[in-house]
């Protein structure tokens, strides 16, 4: 008999990767690239944290890994870069889970922000560091913005259409620990 526990675990992870893989064909496709307009959010950083944030036993790092790179080579960036930023980032995230389980959702959001804009800090100094072409400082603040702005409603939806919920008290993963 299958695992009721196990299968679900499953089922969100392979939700997790199609919603991705959707997120990451929007981005490909050529709407909303006139020069002069305000970036758009991460939605992918945003689904990603709001996850491990959630229900860390639903994203493994290998996951985090496999779907951050596949992005990264689909839309040209520097492979490996973005995708070690945020591996460090939901490591950093995951580590902390017993303090951030008990906060409001207003400091996690702020926790929250506080990470994303470190994440894109970091990327935009190694690109400077490297003297490599990039968009300017304010364009890639602007694009954290929109980000953080953008958590609430991604954790929102994660909740209300894919049962995306922090942990109960007492509630246990596959292999019986504590979540």
């Amino acid at each position: 008999m299958a695992d009721p526990l196990r299968r679900d675990v499953l089922l969100h992870r392979g939700i997790f990767v199609a919603v991705a893989l959707f997120l990451i064909f929007l981005r490909l496709l050529p709407l909303g690239s006139d020069a002069g307009r305000l970036p758009g959010p991460d939605l992918l950083l945003c689904l990603i944290l709001a996850w491990v944030q959630r229900r860390p036993d639903y994203m493994p790092a290998l996951l985090i890994v496999a779907v951050v790179l596949t992005e990264d080579m689909l839309l040209l960036r520097p492979p490996g870069l973005w995708t070690a930023l945020v591996l460090v980032g939901t490591e950093i995230l995951r580590s902390r889970i017993a303090l951030t389980r008990e906060l409001s959702f207003a400091m996690e959001w702020f926790f929250i922000g506080l990470l994303m804009f470190g994440m894109f800090l970091g990327y935009h100094l190694v690109f400077a560091l490297t003297l490599l072409p990039q968009a300017g400082f304010g364009y890639a603040m602007t694009q954290a913005v929109a980000t953080a702005l953008a958590y609430p409603v991604v954790v929102w939806l994660s909740h209300v259409t894919l049962q995306v919920h922090k942990p109960g008290m007492g509630e246990v993963d596959s292999m019986g620990r504590r979540l």
